[in-house]
């Protein structure tokens, strides 16, 4: 029997999963603690606000997922807070958790750069109600604009701004862009959807610059012939209920639009701030957890942080950036620790970066590789199939969807909320 008996997973993304499926053959007894049921793909939620996949296909539930692991089970549960010195842990309800050795894998949530009054105008893209809610503006925003009789209106309902030029803002403004002009084209009767209007605001020289400027130049090429209006070196400086105001050149301009998408940062979820504070780990200005080499954090071997919410240092000395790939692999490693009583530093194997462009465009770089176009797009389908899971059946389900998307068939475009109910008057 291992003297690390109990482990406590924290968090249901790619790395807490990653961890707690690795350990299905260990002689330990493994929770996983998280605020949702479910597992989100998150590289799908894109399509899910744009109307092109439902939910399901983005999220599976966890228990179903661990079903078939004996030495496992699930609390849907918040971890408040945490006593090293007793290796124990609080949940939202006051109850206490014990473990033996603690992964901490709870990623991260938006991140307004200090301006938390753009949350409540704005639409953020990084949870599965998020999807859903900006899935509502989305449609709702079209159906606004056939109703009213105002053409200032119906232009400021047509217009979708979108602050980040990172892989989510980039792929859901191609997105928006291709449900615009293909998918609702000749649905309405009072505007055509191809005029409207979508702008990508990056404060950045360029867009996606995790990859090389040629990379970066293609996205920026796909996007404007799509009809986004990419316009880079733009910070926002404002947002409201009525748009969005940003710096550009030394000018201030303003854009009317009833959709601003945030997408511009995100930070470590509050628990990694109590975990700093209980331990005296140190974190940069996101709030990520400094580790040491084997994930651990430093004066505490019991406790690995890895994912989204660990700063680890890769073979440059630059922390590891936050995919899914490093989250699985760290994970992985974990637990081949954990088995084997032996920890070992982390090296992260880099398989390459990938992010879609809008309809069946991608630019992907593996291994000094670069990629752009139908081919790129392909290897990001396998890819992303390849790394969802769930029940048995579900990628087939998802290429399924895609595929008929694909073909201008009706995916998930309902919206899911009614219009206030009149009083009938009599």
């Amino acid at each position: 029997m291992s003297a690390d008996r109990r482990i406590v997973v924290v968090g249901g993304g790619f790395g807490g999963l990653a961890a707690a499926q690795a350990l299905r053959k260990a002689d330990v007894e493994v929770t996983l603690v998280d605020r949702t049921n479910h597992h989100l793909f998150q590289p799908l939620l894109y399509q899910l606000a744009s109307g092109m996949l439902s939910s399901g296909d983005c999220a599976a539930p966890i228990r179903g997922m661990l079903s078939n692991q004996r030495n496992a089970r699930v609390t849907m549960a918040e971890v408040t807070g945490i006593d090293p010195e007793r290796r124990e842990l609080t949940l939202d309800r006051g109850e206490s958790l014990g473990y033996d050795r603690l992964i901490v894998a709870c990623g991260t949530e938006t991140s307004y750069f200090g301006h938390d009054e753009w949350q409540e105008p704005s639409f953020a893209l990084k949870t599965l109600p998020d999807a859903v809610a900006l899935r509502n503006q989305v449609l709702s925003s079209f159906e606004e604009a056939e109703r009213t009789p105002d053409p200032v209106e119906r232009k400021r309902f047509l217009t979708f701004v979108v602050i980040g030029g990172g892989p989510t803002g980039v792929e859901v403004a191609g997105q928006l862009a291709v449900l615009a002009r293909h998918h609702l084209d000749g649905q309405f009767d009072h505007f055509d959807t191809r005029d409207t209007r979508i702008v990508l605001l990056d404060a950045g020289e360029r867009v996606l610059t995790a990859f090389s400027p040629k990379l970066s130049a293609k996205a920026g090429k796909a996007l404007a012939s799509l009809g986004v209006d990419v316009r880079e070196g733009a910070r926002a400086t404002a947002i409201d209920a009525d748009g969005v105001a940003y710096e550009h050149g030394g000018t201030t301009d303003r854009i009317a639009a009833a959709t601003v998408i945030w997408a511009a940062g995100v930070q470590a979820v509050p628990f990694a701030g109590a975990l700093a504070e209980a331990t005296g780990a140190a974190h940069d200005r996101g709030g990520r957890l400094e580790v040491l080499g084997d994930c651990t954090l430093p004066g505490h071997p019991e406790i690995t942080v890895i994912g989204d919410v660990a700063s680890h240092p890769g073979r440059d000395g630059k922390p590891l950036p936050g995919l899914a790939t490093v989250a699985i692999q760290q994970a992985r490693h974990v637990a081949r620790g954990i088995v084997s009583g032996v920890s070992e530093p982390f090296h992260y194997f880099d398989k390459g970066a990938l992010a879609v462009v809008g309809r069946g465009r991608a630019i992907c770089a593996v291994r000094g590789i670069e990629l752009s176009g139908p081919i790129a797009f392909g290897t990001y389908l396998g890819v992303h199939l390849f790394y969802l899971g769930g029940v048995p059946g579900r990628r087939i389900t998802v290429l399924s969807a895609w595929a008929s998307t694909a073909l201008g068939r009706e995916q998930s475009r309902v919206i899911d909320r009614e219009l206030p109910r009149a009083r009938v008057k009599v």
